[in-house]
């Protein structure tokens, strides 16, 4: 029981960070953004390969923060400076990293079991020292983010989202700013690939697979549970909800479900996600309008 609590709670928190990442996009910028799924295993390919030659792992954390970022702000040229729609700029640059990861490597699985990694000054503490640190790590990135949010350019990034016309009017350059938005997230999304990497001793270049979608179930199932919770902030619902859909996943597969059909199971608690999301949206609506003519027959 104790080792699946723990299997839970690392997984949950790496894709924590990546989820961080799909809430800009997502729930800020209203932005299909699926260069994730490229951008998440180029942190992976650049930290290994980093790894592998000898450089500190944390100073790979942060190149690979750095790739994806300069990632996100290609998804964000493509998008605004050459007029392509949000959808296509994602799955454009996503296509691309594939090949690009495969060069940053040099092969399609690249394990370094053998070298030193983040978890390496933990691992006489042992699981519980990995879920530690985990933490911490994933604390130091909403702490960032909240502070950027609360920023005067976080503002503008939020607006952008909610009502672009008010950041033209403000004289800001709206495109700009969701250049900027779309390079931070998948910045996330890239330190997330790179701290999997770590955990997991080895580069797959399949490994970004499906990670949109995860990470989107992630910032649905936190924030509509914890909506309510006025004083949850929105980052932290998002934290959570990735360790709900960790802890789904794990029952799932508890309950007799092959390893092999994860992406399966993820799929249908993503379609489950959705659909219970969208009922609620609808009848509140329904109440809503009822409650209207209620009120003016009366």
């Amino acid at each position: 029981m104790q080792t699946v609590l723990f299997g839970i709670l690392e997984e949950g928190f790496v894709y924590a960070i990546l989820s961080l990442g799909v809430y800009i996009t997502y729930k800020i910028l209203d932005f299909p953004d699926l260069s994730v799924d490229g951008t998440y295993p180029l942190g992976a390919a650049v930290t290994a390969a980093l790894i592998v030659s000898g450089v500190n792992p944390y100073i790979a954390l942060v190149i690979s923060f750095f790739a994806g970022i300069a990632a996100g702000f290609l998804t964000g040229v493509i998008h605004v400076k050459l007029g392509v729609r949000d959808l296509l700029s994602g799955i454009i640059v996503s296509l691309g990293l594939f090949s690009v990861n495969l060069k940053i490597a040099g092969k399609a699985n690249l394990a370094f079991f053998s070298e030193e990694t983040i978890f390496t000054s933990v691992a006489s503490i042992g699981t519980f020292g990995t879920v530690i640190l985990l933490i911490a790590l994933v604390i130091v990135c909403k702490l960032l983010l909240d502070f950027y949010l609360n920023t005067k350019s976080g503002y503008l990034l939020r607006a952008t989202g909610s009502n672009d016309k008010l950041v033209t009017a403000l004289g800001k350059d709206k495109g700009s700013v969701r250049i900027l938005g779309l390079a931070l997230a998948n910045g996330f999304a890239a330190f997330a690939g790179a701290i999997m990497c770590q955990k997991q001793g080895y580069f797959d270049v399949g490994m970004g697979t499906g990670t949109m979608v995860i990470g989107l179930a992630n910032v649905i199932i936190g924030t509509q549970l914890l909506k309510k919770m006025s004083f949850i902030k929105a980052t932290t619902a998002v934290i959570i909800g990735s360790v709900i859909y960790r802890a789904c996943v794990a029952f799932a597969i508890n309950l007799g479900a092959p390893a092999e059909d994860l992406k399966l199971i993820t799929a249908i608690l993503f379609l489950v996600i959705l659909v219970i999301s969208d009922s609620k949206s609808i009848f509140r609506k329904k109440l809503s309008n009822k409650s209207g003519k209620v009120m003016k027959n009366a």
